[in-house]
């Protein structure tokens, strides 16, 4: 951490770091933060932005505005036009957020890792056998957002969202310190699960934004909700929202983590793996070539619980039971 501060520099000392992050009253200093941050005070927010500086390399040269009147604003500020440029190519996904790449790769039946060493169900992160059955040696992809990064979130390909499923948790941190030392840390914080079917292949991907300490809320657009720790609306939220690819799906209220799921068939684009920092657009996934030309009709709430493409994968995909 060249250039670092000697305060962040103490900080990053993953003992320190993990008792000062996760050995709190997370909860209730989420909320709090949560509150504080809304508080419409252009000379305060001010004040916080720099503060804020200190723990991290937060560089707003690209965002829209050049002051805000709280610190969420600053949290969930817009880019400049063209300060993101989004990749057309319809046979792959782009990345829906800017973002540190973390564990990814093609999972082991339906289990994933969060880190070395630590693997979770995907069952138990959807709460739901049969929807996890779908990705059986699948591919994901960890997307993890920094504080200091753009908190916004895009469509990955143009499709449609067809379900939102809120998960009540908690709020533990998920840096990698974290993630080393809490065993299904994502399947235990509060999250959703944003089911997209896309419109080449009839492909159905599953979002899985996870929230995190100081991080709690999360804005859906397409259907006006706002998802929090106080949030006692319907669990499952049906819905049919055309979305372009690249088009603005909602955002943090801080930074967290996004993880993409897709079914057999998919791969990693050429240079994604953990520690490849990316920006939203730039390419993520490739489609299944033979896959991609075939739609089914009936859309894609008609489609089988399992994904049966080989091509360019380095193991046959197995068919659920």
């Amino acid at each position: 951490m060249k250039g670092a501060s000697p305060l962040r520099r103490w900080l990053q000392h993953e003992e320190l770091n993990f008792l000062l992050t996760n050995r709190i009253p997370r909860i209730a200093l989420t909320h709090a933060i949560g509150w504080y941050s809304r508080i419409r005070s252009p000379w305060l927010a001010k004040a916080s932005i720099a503060v804020w500086r200190h723990f991290t390399d937060l560089d707003l040269s690209d965002a829209k505005a050049s002051s805000f009147d709280s610190l969420h604003d600053c949290f969930t500020r817009e880019l400049k036009p063209g300060a993101r440029r989004i990749d057309a190519d319809p046979s792959v996904l782009a990345s829906p957020c800017d973002a540190i790449v973390g564990a990814c790769g093609h999972m082991q039946g339906t289990t994933v890792f969060q880190a070395k060493g630590f693997p979770y169900r995907l069952a138990d992160l959807f709460g739901n056998e049969d929807a996890a059955s779908r990705y059986r040696d699948g591919c994901y992809v960890t997307l993890r957002l920094r504080s200091n990064m753009y908190h916004r979130f895009h469509a990955p390909h143009a499709g449609r969202i067809d379900r939102v499923t809120h998960h009540s948790g908690d709020t533990w941190n998920v840096n990698p310190i974290a993630l080393k030392r809490i065993e299904r840390l994502y399947c235990r914080n509060e999250r959703a699960t944003i089911r997209l079917c896309l419109d080449t292949g009839g492909h159905v991907l599953t979002l899985v934004p996870v929230a995190a300490v100081l991080v709690a809320s999360l804005r859906l657009h397409f259907i006006d909700l706002r998802l929090h720790l106080r949030y006692r609306g319907p669990e499952r939220i049906d819905c049919d929202a055309p979305v372009e690819k690249g088009q603005e799906l909602g955002w943090f209220e801080h930074g967290s983590t996004i993880i993409v799921f897709a079914p057999c068939g998919f791969r990693l684009c050429p240079g994604i793996g953990p520690g490849t920092e990316l920006r939203m657009g730039q390419r993520l996934m490739h489609l299944p070539g033979a896959a991609a030309t075939h739609t089914d009709s009936r859309g894609c709430h008609a489609l089988p619980s399992t994904s049966t493409g080989t091509l360019h994968l380095s193991r046959p995909c197995r068919t659920s039971t």
